[in-house]
C-alpha cells in the first residue's frame, strides 16, 4: 500500500473543481464517459501496432447503480493503467500548473479566461461524488492491477487490486446533495444529453444507450431523405420536419462534419428556435457556440463535429484562435453554396422553400458581407400574383411601365389591396415586402447595390400607366371655365380637416378608388426604421406628415361629391363626406391612431343616420 499527497497546493480539490472548471455537475458524466472512449481507442490502436500480447476485449463503457453502497460505477475495457500511471496521469499531470492558474484566477469570475489540461476532466467526478476509486489493470504484460482512492482532499492512497480483466473501472460515492445520480433515468437522461454519439457502446445493464455511428459520421452517398429526417427527430423531437439540410464534410485544412438544417421558422427571425449543437469527436461540448456559429446561422438547427477545435480546460468554451475563425467563414460558404446551388440547379424547389427561407437568407446579408455578395443575384421577391421572381426577372416583367430599376412593393397586402387592384388591372406587378425585416434589408440592399435598384413602396406614387390624362380637364362649370379637377381641389382644401394636407386631383383609369394617398417614401422610412426607439421617435415625431391626398375624380362617389357641393344646404354633408374619403384612403397605410379610429366611426354613423328616402346623401 502507498500513501501520499497529490502534487497540488490547494487544501481541497473539491471547490477548485466547482468554482474554477464547471459549471453544472452533470458535466462529470461526460468527461469519465469519453476518458473511457479515448481509453478504449488507444488500446485499439497499440493492437493494431502490435504491442498488446494479450487478447484485446470487445469495446464497451458500462454504468451501474449500487443504491445500497450509495455509488455510481463507470467501466470500460480499454489499455488501464499500472500503478506508476496512475502517479503519473492522476496525482500530477492532472494539475500541473494548476497553482499558476489559481493565482491568475482567483479573484475572476470569467470561466471563458480558463486554460488548462483535460487531465482535469477526471477530477469533475467529485462534482457529484464525497469519494473516487479507481480499479484498474493495465493491457502490458505482467502488469498488476491497482486500486487508488481520494476523498476530495489532497490525500489518496494507492494499493494493488484483485482486479482481473483489462480496463478501467471509477466508482464514485455519490455526495448527499447529488443523490438524483443514483437513479437510472437520470443516467439515461445525462448520456442522452452529453454522451449519445459516443463513438462505443454506453450500456446500462444489458441495454446500449447512445448512437456510436451518428449520421454526420457517415458519408452522404449512403443516406436517404428518411434518414436525415429520422436524424432531426431524433435531435430535436416534437419539431416539425425541416425544409432541406446541408451535409459538411471537411477534411481539409481543418476536420469538419455535420448536418444544417433548415427549420421551417414558427415566427420571423426566431432565433431561439434554432440549435446548432457543438461536438469534439463526438463528445458533447455545446449548443450555439456563438464563436463558432455566425449569428443568423443560429436560426438552423443541427450538429457539426470539429476536433480541430481549440476548447478550454471545460470544454465549455472555445478560446480565441484563427482556426475558430477559418471554420466560422467555411460553414458561411457551404451555407450559402447550398442555396446558390438549390437556386441554379433545384429552382422549383427553392422559390418553395422562398417563403420560409427568405428572413434567414435576408438576416444573412446584413450581417455578413461575402455572404451577400454571394447571394444578391439569387434574392427572389414573391410578387402579389404569387410568383417568385429575381430581381432582373420582375424588371423584365415591368418593362416599359415603371423607371428602369424601380421595384414597386406592398408592405401590407391586406390594407393596401385597392393599390395592388389598381396595378393588376392595367397588367402590373408589386412585390410582397411585408416582413419586419425588409424595412431593414431594403435600403441596405439598394445601398450595396450601388442604387441600380431603387424600391418604392406602393403607395409612394402612382404610375402613368394608372391614370387617363384625356379626362382631366374636363370643364364644369362653363360659368368660370373651372375643371372638375380646380372644383374638387378647392371642395377638398376647404372642407378636411387635417392641415398640411397636399391635394393632387387625377383621372384613374379605374373608378375602384375615390382616393389614395401618396407617402413621401424618405421620411416614411426613417420613420418606419426608429419607430419605437425612444429619442429618435421623439426626434422623427416632429417631421412633418408628407403625404399627398390623391383625389380619382373618375370615382362615382367623387362625382356625387361634386354634386353634392353644388347643392345649397349640404355644405355640411360635403364636410362629413370629404373628411370620410380622406379617412377611408388613410385606413390603407393600415396607421390609424386611437383617436382617427373613433372620429372615423363617428363620422360613418352620421353618414349612415343622413341616407334614406328622396333626399339619399349621395343620389345621383
Amino acid at each position: 500500500m502507498e500513501a501520499g499527497h497529490i502534487s497540488i497546493h490547494a487544501e481541497n480539490i473539491l471547490p477548485i473543481i466547482k468554482r474554477w472548471l464547471y459549471s453544472e455537475k452533470e458535466i462529470f458524466i461526460r468527461e469519465l464517459v469519453s476518458n473511457a472512449a479515448d481509453a478504449i481507442l488507444k488500446l485499439q490502436k497499440l493492437a493494431l501496432l502490435g504491442e498488446v500480447k494479450r487478447e484485446v476485449p470487445e469495446a464497451e463503457i458500462t454504468l451501474a447503480i449500487d443504491k445500497e453502497k450509495g455509488q455510481v460505477i463507470i467501466t470500460d475495457t480499454g489499455l488501464g493503467m499500472t500503478a506508476d500511471e496512475i502517479k503519473k496521469y492522476i496525482n500530477q499531470v492532472a494539475f500541473s500548473g494548476l497553482h499558476d492558474f489559481l493565482d491568475k484566477y482567483k479573484d475572476k469570475d470569467d470561466t471563458q479566461q480558463v486554460i488548462g489540461h483535460f487531465g482535469l476532466g477526471f477530477y469533475s467526478s467529485f462534482m457529484v461524488a464525497s469519494k473516487v476509486e479507481i480499479d484498474t489493470l493495465s493491457y502490458q504484460e505482467g502488469a498488476v492491477a491497482a486500486h487508488w482512492s481520494c476523498d476530495g482532499s489532497t490525500a489518496f492512497e494507492l494499493t494493488e487490486s484483485k482486479r482481473t480483466a483489462v480496463g478501467t473501472s471509477i466508482i464514485l460515492h455519490i455526495a448527499d446533495d447529488s443523490k438524483e445520480m443514483l437513479e437510472e433515468h437520470t443516467l439515461k437522461d445525462l448520456i442522452h444529453r452529453y454522451c449519445a454519439f459516443i463513438r462505443y457502446p454506453v450500456k446500462m445493464g444489458s441495454e446500449v444507450l447512445n448512437d456510436t455511428r451518428p449520421l454526420w459520421t457517415r458519408s452522404p452517398t449512403e443516406l436517404s431523405d428518411q434518414d436525415y429526417q429520422e436524424f432531426f427527430r431524433k435531435l430535436f423531437p416534437g419539431t416539425p420536419d425541416p425544409l432541406f439540410w446541408i451535409h459538411l464534410n471537411v477534411d481539409y485544412p481543418f476536420n469538419l462534419k455535420g448536418v444544417l438544417y433548415f427549420p421551417k421558422l414558427k415566427h420571423e427571425l426566431d432565433a431561439s428556435q434554432g440549435e446548432v449543437k457543438l461536438y469534439c469527436n463526438q463528445v458533447y461540448v455545446a449548443d450555439n457556440t456563438k464563436e463558432l456559429i455566425p449569428e443568423f446561422l443560429t436560426l438552423l438547427k443541427g450538429v457539426i463535429d470539429c476536433p480541430d477545435l481549440p476548447l478550454n480546460v471545460s470544454r465549455s468554451y472555445l478560446q480565441s484562435d484563427p482556426t475558430v475563425r477559418r471554420i466560422s467563414e467555411h460553414i458561411t460558404k457551404k451555407v450559402a453554396d447550398k442555396l446558390t446551388g438549390m437556386a441554379k440547379t433545384e429552382r422549383e424547389t427553392y422559390a418553395k422553400f422562398w417563403d420560409d427561407i427568405h428572413p434567414f437568407i435576408k438576416f444573412g446579408m446584413l450581417r455578413d458581407h461575402k455572404f451577400f455578395e454571394r447571394m444578391q443575384d439569387h434574392l427572389l421577391f414573391k410578387t402579389a400574383g404569387g410568383e417568385h421572381l429575381t430581381l432582373e426577372q420582375y424588371k423584365e416583367k415591368m418593362l416599359g411601365k415603371v423607371e428602369d430599376g424601380t421595384v414597386i412593393y406592398a408592405s401590407d397586402p391586406t390594407s393596401q389591396v385597392a393599390y395592388l387592384r389598381l396595378l393588376q388591372d392595367e397588367g402590373m406587378e408589386a412585390v410582397i415586402a411585408d416582413t419586419m425585416i425588409d424595412q431593414h434589408f431594403i435600403p441596405y440592399f439598394e445601398m450595396q447595390t450601388g442604387r441600380k435598384w431603387k424600391f418604392k413602396r406602393i403607395d409612394a406614387d402612382i404610375s402613368a400607366q394608372l391614370l387617363d390624362s384625356s379626362k382631366s380637364q374636363i370643364v364644369v362649370d362653363a360659368n368660370d371655365s373651372a375643371t372638375a379637377a380646380e372644383k374638387l381641389d378647392k371642395i377638398f382644401r376647404d372642407n378636411l380637416d387635417k392641415t398640411g394636407v397636399k391635394i393632387r386631383v387625377e383621372s384613374f383609369k379605374s373608378d375602384k378608388v375615390p382616393a389614395m394617398l401618396l407617402v413621401d417614401e424618405n421620411v416614411r422610412r426613417m420613420k418606419d426604421m426608429v419607430r419605437g426607439n425612444g429619442a429618435m421617435a421623439a426626434y422623427t415625431a416632429g417631421l412633418p406628415d408628407d403625404y399627398t391626398l390623391v383625389v380619382n375624380q373618375t370615382s362615382p362617389a367623387i362625382k356625387n361629391l361634386l354634386k353634392l357641393s353644388q347643392t345649397f344646404n349640404r355644405l355640411e354633408e360635403v364636410k362629413l363626406v370629404v373628411n370620410q374619403i380622406h379617412d377611408l384612403a388613410w385606413l390603407q397605410q393600415g396607421d390609424f391612431s386611437a383617436q382617427m379610429m373613433q372620429s372615423f366611426i363617428d363620422r360613418s354613423a352620421a353618414i349612415l343616420g343622413r341616407l334614406g328616402g328622396s333626399d339619399t346623401l349621395l343620389a345621383q
